[in-house]
């Protein structure tokens, strides 16, 4: 298994692991704020809008797609295949769960941290 391969694979299973602890505290972690991530927000910016994946890689299955302009929330970041030599690729959490090229989301605010 290659190093990009392992590095992919073991931000997808942080990313697993980040939800499911948010799942399992629930509503009344809702109410702590300590508990609560912080909310990275970017604009896609892909000229034909940006193909959402499920997995941080440019192979992996479409699962929707995000017009140019929108704003999407960012939950984290990892490595994973290069897209325009941006090796980068965001967690989005809006609606579902997909990984986007940080290639084509400019940051508004704070970059987001690590997964």
């Amino acid at each position: 298994m290659s190093p990009r391969t392992t590095a992919t694979r073991l931000g997808i299973i942080a990313a697993g692991g980040a939800l499911a602890a948010l799942t399992v505290t629930g509503p009344a972690a809702a109410l702590d704020d300590t508990h609560n991530p912080p909310v990275y927000k970017g604009r896609v910016t892909a000229k034909n809008g940006l193909l959402l994946r499920n997995a941080p890689t440019r192979g992996s299955k479409v699962i929707r797609s995000v017009p140019r302009g929108k704003v999407v929330t960012i939950f984290c970041k990892t490595r994973g295949d290069r897209v325009a030599n941006n090796n980068i690729w965001y967690l989005l959490t809006d609606g579902t769960w997909a990984w986007g090229s940080a290639q084509y989301i400019a940051n508004i605010g704070k970059v987001p941290r690590w997964c």
